[in-house]
Parts: C-alpha cells; structure tokens; sequence
C-alpha cells in the first residue's frame, strides 16, 4: 500500500478547532484555538495569549492576524 504524502493544504484543512501556535515575522508568538483560516490565509484565534521573548504578554478574547505577518503556524500538543 502506497502512503500519500500530506500537503499543507491538508494539514490546514485539518487544525479548524484545534490548538495552534502562530509565530510571526517580528518574533511574537500567538497561541490559541484557531477558529478559521480563509483562502488569504488570514487567521482568526479564539482564547488567544500574546508571548514576547517566551513571556506571556497578553490574553485575548479574539484575535485576528494578518497572513502577510505570518511565519508559520503549528498545531500544538498541549491543552490551552
């Protein structure tokens, strides 16, 4: 049987609802529940904390970041 290698389009098809860390292009990290992801790759978080240099920063209710800001995004092992 012959495995198909995953796209990221598979992979983000598949994080909706999960626990994600988004890292951007300044350095902030963003970790969350990803609540949608639209075809520009805009990304909208749910129970979102702020890190700088590894510290927690900030907590949000919602945040939406913008896909030009954005280095990568991952999902997360742990529970948020």
């Amino acid at each position: 049987m012959r495995l198909r290698k995953q796209t990221p389009r598979d992979f983000l098809k598949q994080i909706p609802g999960r626990p994600v860390v988004v890292k951007l292009n300044s350095g902030v990290d963003y970790g969350g529940i990803l609540a949608c992801l639209d075809g520009y790759m805009n990304i909208a978080l749910e129970r979102t904390e702020e890190y700088v240099n590894g510290q927690l920063k900030n907590k949000y209710v919602d945040a939406f970041i913008r896909s030009n800001n954005v280095q990568y995004i991952s999902t997360q092992k742990r529970r948020m």
